[in-house]
């Protein structure tokens, strides 16, 4: 057998299901959330937080609104009991936030695990014990009655344990660990086990956690598994039911997802996906694909930077660029086509309607981003992107056949420089090509009147020292204005195309023209700006004249 050979592997048996329903629903509200980050997260890390990084993540999840936290496992770990004490001791725990320990079926651990409670106004304690053929086979040497055995004890320990302490709210939560490999209706009988000891009622549910240890199918076998589970299950009405899927296969979400269609009431996971080996479900991307449907995800993301910022420090791991949602780069657009649609879509967009902006799901303003990083150039990019980007940051409004020309230069000047091209640069390329410098010829001053009909100009051209005045007349400034500079240089000029508009607004408002024009069968387009339109106008006209002498001249 070959080291890669996919022969060595199996398929995950799923579940029969003659009538599945999960495919015919849709989500309409968010799941109850479970952050898992203080325990699940943490355990994963090479450097588990130290005191100081776990209160800053405790702060930042009872921020954001979770209200249920696990917050660690106080029987196997002193620095986690003492996280637990301080939250309680220094009254940090929120009335409307249920903190969640974790603890293995053991009696002493359990005593210990209440232990550490003692205080708290309400907890879930979260008991589990693996039950996966795997696991019973060839790590504990039992068959499901044995197994069986063990989660019945434990969940009368926790019973016997909450009865301690009166004061507190308790609820139970048991996980059969590695429920995706475990038969699914043996999965039922031992969870029905547990619910036999703990008796629960509507009014005091318990909570039955199916978790994807390890993820071992694709999201849809995981929905099937949840659904025959929460069809099987007895009393459901006092049952909330959760998942916490794994992210080995790349699918946490879409897992989660589906679980919900299939009968899941609640989801845990940690910010990122930060978790064992490939991570546990992001519920921040989640979260938002909710939000982008249109329902309330009940937490609160609008400030991402604060919330990356909080899971480097703590977690000691970077946020890959193109992470969902809320990554650097994943509302950045190189492509030239993808550049063209945004913008267009982005000038149509009404405040009062859905959002319909092409290739953004969402505005980015809802995760305070601004539209700085929305488009970016570099080789890949195109008019569309060039002419963002000059709108955006310099109210530059091109023509389209100047972003045609524009793009041609910016993306070799891309080319030459490697990488990005910035807003800066671009203005600098527009200005350098498109706008006369100071040693061409210049517009110095104009006189125009009305005679006949028609418009005559009388313009003073200054080239270095010397002013040249010319004389001509037309329908309209420009017009006149080229009819004086043929008669003075012999060249046949025609207007192409011609606009305007203008920038900023009030006294400080400048005209930006723009002008095609077709100089002795050549085209050649310029622009200018200046605080009177006509001078703009006049000016953007000797730039087109000035480069087709550079262009002669060359």
């Amino acid at each position: 057998m070959k080291a890669f050979d996919h022969r060595k592997y199996r398929p995950t048996v799923a579940p029969f299901m003659a009538n599945r329903q999960w495919p015919n629903r849709s989500i309409e509200q968010a799941p109850i959330w479970a952050s898992v980050d203080l325990r699940d997260g943490n355990q994963a890390l090479l450097e588990p937080m130290n005191v100081a990084q776990k209160r800053d993540m405790w702060a930042l999840l009872v921020k954001m609104g979770f209200k249920e936290i696990e917050v660690g496992f106080p029987s196997a770990s002193q620095p986690d009991y003492d996280f637990v004490r301080w939250l309680i001791e220094a009254r940090q725990i929120p009335e409307d936030v249920t903190v969640q320990v974790l603890v293995q079926a053991r009696e002493d651990l359990i005593v210990r695990t209440f232990e550490a409670l003692q205080g708290v106004h309400r907890a879930v304690v979260h008991v589990y014990n693996s039950t996966s053929t795997v696991q019973r086979e060839r790590v504990f040497g039992m068959d499901k009655a044995g197994i069986t055995a063990i989660a019945r004890r434990g969940a009368e320990w926790v019973a016997r344990e909450a009865a301690r302490y009166p004061a507190t709210d308790w609820v139970f939560q048991y996980s059969p660990e590695s429920f995706t490999s475990t038969e699914t209706d043996y999965a039922v009988d031992v969870c029905e086990a547990v619910i036999d000891v703990w008796q629960p009622t509507p009014e005091h549910p318990c909570i039955i956690n199916l978790p994807s240890t390890v993820e071992v199918a694709s999201p849809n076998v995981f929905a099937d598994q949840v659904e025959y589970f929460s069809t099987h299950i007895s009393r459901r009405d006092s049952i909330i039911l959760s998942v916490h899927t794994h992210n080995d296969r790349g699918c946490a979400v879409a897992a989660a997802e589906l679980a919900l269609l299939a009968g899941a009431d609640r989801v845990e996971g940690t910010l990122m996906g930060n978790g064992e080996r490939t991570g546990n479900l992001d519920i921040l991307t989640m979260a938002m694909n909710l939000y982008s449907q249109g329902i309330d995800p009940q937490l609160d993301f609008a400030n991402p930077d604060e919330i990356i910022q909080t899971y480097m420090r703590c977690t000691g791991l970077p946020v890959h660029p193109r992470h969902p949602w809320v990554g650097e780069m994943v509302y950045t657009a190189f492509s030239g086509s993808h550049q063209d649609a945004i913008r267009k879509s982005l000038q149509k967009q009404q405040p009062d309607e859905p959002w319909q902006v092409a290739y953004l799901p969402i505005d980015p303003h809802d995760l305070g981003r601004d539209f700085q990083a929305v488009v970016r150039v570099n080789s890949q990019s195109g008019k569309g992107g060039v002419a963002f980007v000059l709108e955006r940051d310099y109210g530059l409004s091109l023509p389209r056949w100047m972003q045609v020309e524009l793009a041609q230069i910016v993306q070799r000047a891309s080319e030459t420089r490697g990488g990005e091209i910035n807003a800066a640069t671009i203005y600098q390329l527009f200005c350098e090509h498109f706008i006369a410098s100071h040693d061409s010829p210049r517009l110095n001053g104009y006189q125009l009147k009305r005679s006949g009909g028609n418009d005559v100009i009388e313009a003073r051209i200054a080239q270095g020292k010397v002013e040249q005045l010319i004389h001509g007349e037309g329908e309209g400034a420009m017009s006149a204005f080229i009819d004086a500079w043929q008669q003075y240089s012999g060249q046949q000029i025609a207007v192409v195309d011609y606009s305007e508009h203008a920038v900023g607004s009030g006294t400080n408002a400048e005209a930006v023209a723009y002008v095609l024009l077709n100089i002795d069968g050549n085209r050649v387009g310029a622009a200018a700006r200046d605080h009177d339109t006509v001078s703009a106008s006049l000016m953007a006209a000797i730039a087109a004249l000035n480069r087709t002498a550079l262009q002669v001249a060359a």
